[in-house]
């Protein structure tokens, strides 16, 4: 059984309207004018600085993606953060919020070097999300969103994977190894195509931003915004012999109740797989823009919940406790009975969280805060 909300937290549960509509790009500055679930309370969550050993805040991860191994949390940097953080994982003490250790720069494998996707990985690729696999926790997948400062692909490769579905440079979904050294592999990669009746559309920085993955091979993808603004969840069935193709890995798209909006940017920025008592698996989402999580029912057997969050720091100076003007999470990870969650300091907005002079550095340096709420048997129900 999980655990009550203690005093001070409680669960707010509102369902999603179903109304078609637009959005905007994430590039542009946070609007609060953005329609939001209607909510009676509010969780509120008091965030953490992640440290490390030499520094106070860990210095421009970008932290987009969040999974549990081993008893440690890991994340991974996307394509904007500090050139030292690019193309690794990054393993947090979750008890302490510091960071531990920080794996190599990913090695490439043979297959992956001699793709047509070898430049762009090698090179500072946009990693966004993790998920680990249920067999193998030696084997993390990660994908790609942004890649269109890469240039083009070759004129053979623009042709075979020219149609995407989606953006005109492939998103690539790229199977992670860690060996007994802990060093970290990419030991495959694969485009997805999504197909055109999905209607996806052409937004480089709005794809695929949240993945997890069930015991059964299923691997959910979480999109922040499609051709009419709507977030979406795909899937694919990762197989035994997936990754002995090269070619398009084609999505498919299982019949969950997500979201849907008449206006303003609500996209899905992490995800995270939960399986409640009885075996029904629950996928949780992070609603970045709206300060939400969304709990739904991968069998369609509860109706979906909208969970309103806060999310405050608690300085230790002369700051105090204050509620964050935008914290921007983008990684989600379930352990036991809490649900871990990290944010992506997102660039345009994050100067505006300073309460007072003494958090002015840690915010300049865009450093990332670890967030933890308990799991309530209210939401799976």
């Amino acid at each position: 059984m999980l655990k009550n909300w203690p005093v001070a937290a409680c669960v707010v549960v509102a369902l999603s309207s179903v109304m078609a509509g637009c959005s905007e790009s994430k590039d542009a500055a946070f609007s609060e004018d953005a329609p939001s679930a209607t909510t009676s309370s509010v969780l509120t969550s008091v965030g953490r600085w992640i440290s490390t050993d030499t520094s106070d805040v860990m210095q421009d991860p970008q932290t987009s993606g969040l999974i549990e191994i081993n008893g440690q949390l890991v994340t991974i940097a996307d394509g904007s953060a500090a050139f030292e953080q690019q193309r690794k994982l990054h393993f947090l003490d979750k008890d302490t919020a510091t960071l531990t250790a920080s794996s190599n720069a990913f090695k490439l494998a043979t297959r992956v070097r001699r793709s047509c996707f070898s430049d762009y990985l090698t090179n500072a690729p946009d990693l966004e999300a993790l998920a680990s696999d249920p067999s193998n926790s030696n084997v993390i997948y990660t994908v790609t969103e942004d890649a269109t400062r890469t240039g083009t692909l070759s004129t053979r490769c623009e042709k075979k994977y020219q149609n995407t579905g989606s953006t005109d440079y492939p998103t690539l979904l790229v199977r992670l190894e860690r060996d007994e050294n802990d060093s970290v592999t990419m030991t495959h990669v694969r485009p997805l195509q999504f197909p055109t009746e999905f209607e996806v559309g052409n937004f480089p920085n709005d794809g695929i931003e949240g993945m997890a993955m069930s015991k059964d091979g299923t691997l959910y993808l979480g999109l922040e915004k499609d051709k009419a603004g709507q977030p979406r969840i795909f899937s694919l069935n990762i197989t035994d012999d997936f990754w002995q193709s090269a070619d398009f890995a084609v999505v498919d798209e299982p019949d969950l109740s997500v979201p849907i909006f008449d206006a303003g940017s609500h996209p899905i920025n992490g995800l995270a797989l939960y399986s409640a008592e009885g075996g029904n698996n629950f996928l949780l989402a992070a609603a970045r823009n709206d300060n939400e999580v969304w709990v739904i029912d991968v069998a369609g057997k509860v109706e979906t919940k909208r969970i309103s969050m806060q999310f405050n720091v608690s300085a230790d100076n002369e700051c105090g406790e204050y509620v964050m003007d935008n914290a921007s999470i983008e990684g989600l990870a379930v352990v036991e009975d809490t649900l871990w969650l990290i944010n992506d300091p997102w660039k345009v907005n994050y100067l505006k969280n300073i309460k007072c002079e003494a958090e002015t550095p840690r915010y300049e340096a865009m450093a990332p805060l670890l967030f933890s709420v308990p799991l309530n048997d209210a939401w799976f129900q």
